[in-house]
């Protein structure tokens, strides 16, 4: 098998978490550079690949001819500068989520790309949680009907305000929309398509907060409304997906177990139930034919990964593009002018 030497942008957890680990479970593909400086991440990245280059300056990834793919695993103010680099020094490129803070900047990308015939893709890797899968299954086989309305949550309790660039005012791509609605986004575009118009609520709920720690953004079609919604206050926590159709529901709790694994320091290679969940938080089917546990499809990140490997050796097509990483930006582009004009945007 063709071996793509990968180089890591970054090596904070993104790279070292929730990204190294999946990578490394893909036939394929061989983590030969790390860009870091940060001294524990130094550390940390030559005692998790020894046999890697850990280097201070990018250049040393963009001039060596050998890399084939490099991954961005910075904060997302940084993500076209470096991206557009890579791509300009004949790289492979896959940006962790969002793919940039504008759609300015994610068309420049997307046409700098096809110019130079690279493969760019972003880490999307949230439409490959178990319950995204179980949803893809569950409509495929249309057991709840023609849907109406889709609601599906991504709440947190935390009263503090956490360090780091991700809750820092003036600061590109921060905040709660960029953060965790990219991934609701993108979910709910995989499922439904695009809309036609956006309507939102973008709220700062915590006194010390500076950028939005709240949100609801509704996504409307011609027959159906989909709900995405998540806070920092939410304690207690209600259903992370429902589904209303013509012939019944789905109400599903819980949320996919592969980000806490990681975190866990399990890996796909070495837990053999990776990505399935427990039959306690399987969804709960209730249409005119049945009633009762759905069971959940498996979860699995390294989908996106192997796709992208059988993308560059051009033998399957990119499941996730960079022109729907920039229709997710689109949206939120819209849903902070919504906001601002309390009105519904139409998707352009």
């Amino acid at each position: 098998m063709k071996k793509l030497a990968v180089a890591l942008a970054g090596y904070g957890s993104g790279g070292k978490i929730y990204n190294a680990p999946i990578i490394s479970g893909v036939e394929g593909l061989s983590i030969t550079h790390i860009l870091t400086s940060n001294p524990k991440n130094v550390e940390a990245a030559k005692l998790d690949f020894p046999t890697a280059a850990v280097v201070s300056s990018y250049e040393e990834i963009l001039n060596n001819p050998n890399v084939d793919l490099v991954i961005i695993l910075l904060p997302n103010h940084l993500h076209f500068e470096y991206a557009k680099r890579a791509l300009e020094a004949g790289k492979h490129v896959v940006v962790e989520k969002p793919i940039t803070p504008t759609t300015a900047e994610a068309d420049e990308l997307i046409s700098l790309a096809k110019e130079k015939n690279l493969i760019l893709s972003v880490n999307h890797n949230r439409r490959y949680d178990s319950d995204v899968r179980t949803v893809q299954k569950l409509l495929k086989e249309k057991k709840l009907g023609d849907i109406v309305e889709y609601e599906t949550h991504f709440d947190r309790f935390r009263p503090q305000i956490k360090p780091g660039w991700k809750e820092q005012e003036d600061i590109a791509g921060s905040g709660i929309v960029y953060d965790l609605g990219s991934h609701l986004i993108d979910q709910a575009l995989t499922l439904f398509g695009k809309p036609e118009a956006v309507y939102a609520d973008i709220r700062i709920q915590r006194k010390m907060a500076k950028v939005p720690d709240n949100f609801e953004i509704l996504l409307l079609y011609p027959h159906l409304k989909v709900t995405l919604k998540a806070g920092m206050l939410v304690n207690g926590k209600g259903p992370t997906i429902s589904i209303f159709g013509t012939r019944g529901s789905f109400t599903k709790f819980g949320v996919d177990l592969q980000e806490e694994s990681l975190k866990q320091g399990k890996t796909p290679q070495n837990d053999p139930e990776w990505g399935q969940e427990p039959q306690e938080i399987w969804g709960q089917i209730n249409t005119i034919e049945e009633q009762g546990r759905y069971s959940s499809e498996k979860g699995d990140y390294r989908i996106l990964y192997q796709n992208v490997y059988q993308a560059i050796l051009g033998n399957q097509e990119l499941e996730v593009t960079a022109q729907q990483a920039r229709d997710v930006i689109r949206v939120i582009e819209l849903a902070y002018e919504s906001n601002t004009r309390r009105c519904e945007m139409p998707f352009s």
